[in-house]
């Protein structure tokens, strides 16, 4: 297909899920409507980041954004979902041009109660994919958690009711200390964990922060995400970056303890991993070197980091890199998230290919 057609595809599906998402979130939008609005007009404006020259790369050119894999982690929308539910939130999505969804609970809030083939029946009608899920890794003072360490098959029948193909956990790997052999012991662990959502034909991950980049206790030379690599068994064990705190740890452990250099590379990971990579966590940051991850976190779009170059990077590594990757928008706490939501698919889009930043 070409790239004018592709282009066409692309605005005929935006311009049927704003029809679709109209009829389907008439309730939603008399909830949301004032808000959202007062949101949207601020999104005009030039926000922190705007002009810094990271690589925008609006314009003519080939889409940095494979069609069919922009994703949003549902616990940027929290607040909505808790108080309004699922079913209004999806609808917005819809209209907004989201292909997945990335889950972080499987609770409404005061929206009331919804079953697992509810939600799975509800994502499917406004057409988002239920791609993976965040659980927790361990809770060793709670028996009854719903964790993997503690209940494993719970969680896996759970994820295989609402038909994900990933299912993973944010939690560090700090379950036995911050020593090599304490960071073997959890790859062990996630290798348990991964053999187990095989056998159910899925794929386990681990979602990083910052702290993951960090240095053994017991060994400071050596960075404690390489040791995660190393044991994890790469046909069991796969990777969520989250690309903003990956660039906030290569501010904070680009050096030692004792001074000298480490350098850090997000992009060098997963270009030497690829297939190690199937998710990512798509948020912004602002650089700012007076604080300690050196970036405040801003809506996509409004910060530093060049996700033209970054997403064309690995989507073009190999012929059938631009449909193994799924990408996922994120922030922690946006003022308005209905309209960071909206304002991250449009960015995303609009990115370009051979502009600047490439």
């Amino acid at each position: 297909m070409s790239r004018t057609s592709k282009d066409t595809e692309l605005a005929r599906r935006l311009s049927r899920r704003n029809i679709l998402g109209v009829a389907a979130g008439a309730t939603a939008a008399t909830i949301i409507g004032t808000a959202t609005a007062q949101a949207a007009g601020r999104d005009h404006t030039q926000g922190p980041g705007k002009g810094h020259g990271h690589g925008h790369g609006h314009g003519k050119g080939k889409p940095v954004l494979p069609p069919g894999r922009l994703g949003i982690q549902l616990y940027s929308l929290r607040d909505k979902i808790s108080t309004l539910g699922f079913a209004p939130v999806f609808a917005e999505l819809e209209k907004y041009g989201y292909d997945e969804i990335e889950l972080a609970g499987y609770t409404q809030g005061s929206a009331g109660p919804i079953t697992l083939p509810q939600l799975k029946r509800l994502a499917k009608d406004h057409g988002l994919n239920p791609i993976g899920s965040h659980v927790g890794y361990y809770d060793d003072n709670n028996p009854g958690a719903y964790t993997f360490a503690q209940n494993l098959e719970k969680v896996l029948d759970d994820a295989q009711a609402l038909g994900l193909k990933h299912i993973g956990t944010a939690s560090g790997p700090f379950r036995y200390g911050s020593t090599v052999d304490g960071w073997k012991r959890a790859a062990d662990d996630f290798n348990k964990y991964g053999a187990a959502a095989r056998k159910r034909g899925m794929k386990f991950y681990q979602h990083n922060h910052a702290e993951e980049f960090s240095f053994a206790t017991d060994k400071p030379k050596v960075r404690l995400y390489d040791v995660l690599l190393a044991e994890t068994d790469p046909d069991l064990v796969y990777l969520e970056l989250d690309i903003y705190w990956a660039y906030c740890a290569q501010f904070r452990f680009s050096k030692r303890v004792d001074g000298t250099k480490a350098p850090l590379d997000p992009l060098k990971y997963v270009l030497k991993h690829p297939n190690r990579y199937p998710l990512f966590h798509v948020k912004d940051g602002v650089r700012d070197d007076t604080t300690r991850d050196g970036y405040r976190m801003s809506d996509v779009g409004d910060g530093d980091i060049d996700y033209t170059t970054f997403l064309s990077k690995v989507t073009n590594r190999t012929h059938h890199g631009r449909t193994y990757h799924h990408w996922q928008a994120e922030h922690d706490n946006p003022v308005e998230s209905l309209a960071f939501a909206r304002k991250s698919s449009e960015h995303l889009h609009s990115l370009r290919e051979g502009r600047c930043g490439d």
